[in-house]
């Protein structure tokens, strides 16, 4: 895995053979793209890239994880050469584990503030597309300790005392967020919580499901949506036989 040092802002390798006690601690975001992200190949000339609309958020994160001591973050804009397609294979089968290892993971709100009330009907936290996101889905349950952020960064709450309100949003019971393991929820109910989940590929419908359900398979964009979706029950049958 690559990791992204906060003071330094450069790009380091972390070889798929190193042990975890061999990674450095470190914070991984969460957020919905936006129409222009830094990519790892724009954040390695660090003239064009402060320059670049996406800055914004990746200096953002470093600042916050600063505070917090963290030298490293990872974020998937500019941590994965997404132009490797075995690289991105790996990431994306890897992906839960990046989080499950997190320190801590940011969730990075960038349509909401903590100004509000995260319990009001009417509010961006409540209305944020974060939380129709396929993907997001996995990066809320995954990482033990998450702190939901605004648009500027500030925390608006946790997912263990916003626990109710996040519960309210995605019909995800509560003693999740309490710590009750997902595996100990069927197949069914774990399906359930991406229903209504949106992704930007019809294959990511069942990618992003990969982890959730503790399975691993190749990623194959242009197969489509239905095949996709064929191979991970075909998957998740193995696994769980």
């Amino acid at each position: 895995m690559r990791l992204l040092h906060t003071r330094t802002f450069k790009v380091h390798t972390f070889d798929s053979g190193d042990t975890r006690v061999n990674i450095p601690r470190y914070v991984i975001i969460s957020h919905t793209w936006d129409a222009e992200e830094l990519t790892f190949q724009e954040i390695q000339n660090l003239e064009i890239a402060k320059l670049h609309p996406g800055w914004r958020k990746v200096e953002g994160a470093c600042i916050r994880a600063l505070r917090f001591n963290f030298n490293w973050i990872w974020m998937d804009t500019c941590c994965i050469n997404k132009e490797s397609s075995s690289e991105l294979s790996e990431a994306l089968n890897s992906m839960f584990i990046y989080y499950s290892d997190s320190d801590d993971c940011y969730v990075y709100l960038s349509d909401a503030s903590c100004k509000e009330d995260p319990r009001d009907a009417d509010s961006g936290f409540r209305k944020s597309r974060w939380f129709q996101r396929g993907w997001t889905l996995q990066e809320l349950l995954a990482p033990s300790n998450v702190v939901l952020v605004d648009k500027d960064w500030r925390e608006i709450g946790t997912r263990y005392s916003l626990k109710d309100a996040i519960s309210a949003i995605t019909m995800i019971p509560v003693e999740v967020f309490e710590g009750r393991r997902i595996e100990t929820f069927s197949i069914a109910q774990r399906m359930s919580w991406a229903a209504f989940r949106e992704t930007s590929r019809p294959e990511d419908q069942a990618y992003s499901l990969m982890g959730i359900f503790g399975v691993n398979m190749p990623p194959i964009y242009g197969e489509g949506g239905t095949k996709a979706f064929v191979r991970l029950q075909q998957e998740i049958i193995k696994a769980s036989g």
